[in-house]
């Protein structure tokens, strides 16, 4: 009986050239810049344009009256060297990173739900009222010095940044408990059933499923009441207008001050590229940070 001969194992193309020939692979398709490009031409004029006018400002010595009004000049090391030894400038900072780090650690407020109806009014107060409430209750004869029986204790000359940080924090928390509220009714009622089946305790059930269910919109909140709070113009104004000395001046205000009431409109919009630029380190800091934990 004749012998069969093998047969040599057949060989294909590889899976990079499978890939390369398919036909329902996703392609770039270069007529896509066509559809995109209103919404490049947005961009370039609504945010580009002002953000490199703001940083060439910035590097001028343009003031709101005087001669460098009309004839300033580019000087950018003369104002790096402003900026560096501008001890105002500094304490500024300082207390804006404060501030920042006093709210972010009270941005989990789903967990002191009880005041849910004053933190929601307390949101959607506008900013003059709330700054003119705060002002009124922590000063002398207010609201605080009454009830704690010491009605000529003024709080807010006595500690400025702890009640204009308290006050920050309790007209943001209202955003954060509205959005962390919908985040956990969305939470499939399924997998805490199935959970409570398997006799996993109340702290079982929170860590292993409602925090990694949470985890993004907290990291949304948190991102979002940080770059808030960095920008908080209105409220510390009216409440302090930085004062007193520089305890409560934060970038912002500083920046503020600078270019409108010293005149120093190129200083002031180096402070507020500096502010763009913090809080663009933060942003990208913070979301790389926790996507790793995610």
């Amino acid at each position: 009986m004749a012998s069969i001969p093998l047969v040599d194992t057949v060989t294909g193309p590889s899976t990079s050239e499978l890939w390369r020939t398919r036909r329902d692979k996703e392609r770039y398709q270069w007529s896509s810049f066509g559809l995109l490009t209103p919404t490049f031409g947005l961009l370039i004029l609504l945010f580009l344009v002002p953000m490199g006018f703001a940083v060439w400002l910035g590097f001028t010595n343009l003031t709101l009256v005087g001669p460098l009004a009309i004839h300033s000049r580019f000087v950018p090391w003369q104002q790096l060297t402003r900026l560096r030894t501008d001890t105002s400038f500094w304490s500024s900072l300082w207390v804006t990173g404060y501030t920042l780090a006093s709210l972010l650690m009270r941005a989990v407020p789903w967990m002191r739900m009880i005041v849910g109806g004053i933190v929601v009014v307390a949101w959607m107060m506008p900013a003059v009222t709330a700054g003119i409430t705060w002002y009124a209750s922590t000063t002398g004869g207010g609201a605080f010095a009454t009830l704690l029986g010491t009605p000529n204790s003024n709080f807010l000359d006595n500690d400025p940044l702890l009640v204009v940080t308290i006050a920050s924090v309790w007209s943001m928390t209202g955003f954060a408990m509205l959005v962390m509220g919908a985040a956990l009714r969305n939470i499939p009622s399924e997998a805490i059933e199935a959970a409570t089946v398997e006799n996993a305790s109340t702290w079982q059930r929170f860590r292993m499923i409602v925090l990694p269910l949470l985890r993004p919109t907290m990291t949304a909140i948190v991102l979002l009441t940080g770059l808030l709070a960095l920008a908080n113009f209105s409220l510390i104004y009216i409440m302090t207008q930085g004062g007193p000395g520089n305890a409560t001046n934060i970038l912002p205000l500083y920046s503020y001050q600078q270019a409108f009431s010293f005149n120093n409109l190129a200083y002031g919009a180096l402070i507020g590229n500096i502010m763009v630029v913090i809080a663009t380190v933060f942003g990208v800091f913070y979301v790389r940070i926790t996507a790793r934990r995610l």
